[in-house]
């Protein structure tokens, strides 16, 4: 499979695939394509794979797109400003994802539902406690939210982010819930009162621009409902 990817805050990305290639998304997910290119809705991997990825965000079913009778083409468009990072996944090169950041892949990329450690704090840990993992083999498109910063973490070295942040991890990092210290800072410092601590080794992908947070921003300027 080949493919490129154009624009710049709604960026785009175009998959040329021989004929028999298959790639996978969501629900929705497909923006354009050529007429050859066949589409079958699946579960892809059963009902409890299906069950974990709606859990974390994404849709029950999935559609596999195939190309046939030659080459073809299909295009899959950011659904919010930002970023589409391409990154083939394999052995040793697993990926920690946030909710609804997968975007398409090849079909031997497999989708799972991923939970931060300390349930019980993760409940009210937002955006961050719930995320993905990309694992078996093949290239994956991923849409980030805004601006893409990112770091490589040394063994034991550590960043505090806001949950909503947080884009990606490589799998060799481990992430965790941290209650905010101080009840003050809780409740007069507008910060939430859970931030993840991600710990490397690894590499960390970071957004400048969670949907999450401008949606609050934009709520606050729209009028009060009416009855």
């Amino acid at each position: 499979m080949r493919y490129e990817i154009t624009g710049d805050t709604l960026p785009v990305v175009i998959c040329y695939l021989d004929s028999g290639e298959q790639v996978i998304t969501e629900r929705g997910s497909m923006s354009w394509m050529s007429p050859n290119m066949k589409m079958e809705t699946s579960s892809n991997g059963g009902i409890g794979k299906a069950f974990g990825r709606m859990f974390s965000g994404e849709s029950f079913f999935q559609n596999i797109y195939t190309a046939s009778g030659g080459e073809g083409m299909i295009a899959f468009a950011s659904s919010f400003p930002g970023q589409i990072v391409p990154y083939e996944i394999g052995p040793g090169r697993e990926l920690v994802v946030q909710k609804s950041g997968f975007l398409a892949s090849e079909t031997g990329v497999n989708l799972s539902v991923f939970f931060q450690k300390k349930f019980g704090s993760g409940l009210f840990g937002g955006e961050g406690f719930i995320m993905q993992k990309l694992s078996g083999s093949g290239m994956a498109f991923l849409e980030f939210d805004g601006h893409i910063v990112e770091y490589d973490l040394n063994k034991g070295e550590q960043l505090i982010v806001d949950t909503g942040y947080l884009a990606a991890i490589e799998s060799s990092c481990s992430v965790d819930i941290q209650s905010v210290p101080g009840l003050k800072n809780k409740v007069f410092g507008g910060e939430g009162l859970f931030n993840t601590v991600v710990t490397g080794p690894g590499h960390v992908w970071l957004q400048t621009m969670p949907a999450a947070q401008v949606a609050g921003v934009i709520s606050r300027f729209l009028p009060p409902k009416t009855s």
